[in-house]
């Protein structure tokens, strides 16, 4: 009963991070402009994966969408597959997931929803791997123009899009090895019970048998 409980909750945190991964994905201000020495501002640029945007003191946003994907930085380009293959990696490892469960009434034997509960737990891994990959690589190109003294372009500082990424991704890892560490206590109560059921005879056992059999040798 406590397998189970563990991977309901497992299963839980490892959706729950890739709720965030994907809406990490479509969301605004991956990087938003510094207001670093600006006494001041009319204008914010912030951007993230499919265009780079401006608002105006008055609120109005004005955006223009990259328009080659080939002529794109390959920072970005990185990113984007990163995080595409991060939200299809948790998709599938939900579906696996709800059908590994021990709740579910689909799946087969134990045996086989301990194997898709754990390719399921392995899935979420590699989706929060990816996703974590993307947000560091986006936030390291960030940090390193805004520390180099001589980087003359408007430089930026770390938007929310980064945040919810890293903290999806962590959730995703976290869940995932949740899954995997389910199964590997399941399996080990299971070798227990037969070790229990079917217990070795002992050495006091054996040699007795053998000195009845040589007995009997002996006699006859």
């Amino acid at each position: 009963m406590s397998n189970m409980f563990q991977e309901i909750i497992a299963f839980i945190i490892s959706t729950t991070g890739w709720v965030l991964v994907s809406s990490t994905l479509p969301t605004d201000y991956w990087q938003v402009s510094s207001n670093d020495g600006d006494v001041i501002t009319t204008a914010t640029y912030w951007a993230n994966l499919w265009k780079v945007c401006v608002t105006d003191s008055t609120g109005v946003s004005s955006c223009k969408d990259f328009p080659s994907m080939l002529a794109l930085n390959g920072i970005i380009q990185a990113c984007r597959g990163l995080m595409i293959t991060a939200v299809f990696l948790g998709f599938f490892g939900s579906i696996f997931a709800l059908v590994g469960l021990k709740c579910t009434k689909i799946g087969g034997t134990d045996k086989n929803k301990a194997r898709i509960t754990c390719f399921a737990g392995v899935d979420f891994i590699l989706s929060g791997l990816c996703s974590l990959s993307a947000c560091s690589i986006y936030a390291h190109r960030i940090t390193s123009e805004f520390f180099d003294p001589t980087f003359i372009d408007k430089k930026y500082e770390l938007g929310a899009a980064l945040f919810i990424g890293w903290a999806g991704s962590i959730l995703c890892i976290l869940g995932g090895s949740m899954l995997c560490f389910s199964i590997g206590d399941s399996v080990t109560k299971r070798y227990m019970l037969q070790k229990t059921l079917n217990p070795r005879p002992t050495a006091d056992c054996s040699n007795s048998s053998r000195t009845q059999h040589f007995d009997k040798n002996i006699y006859v």
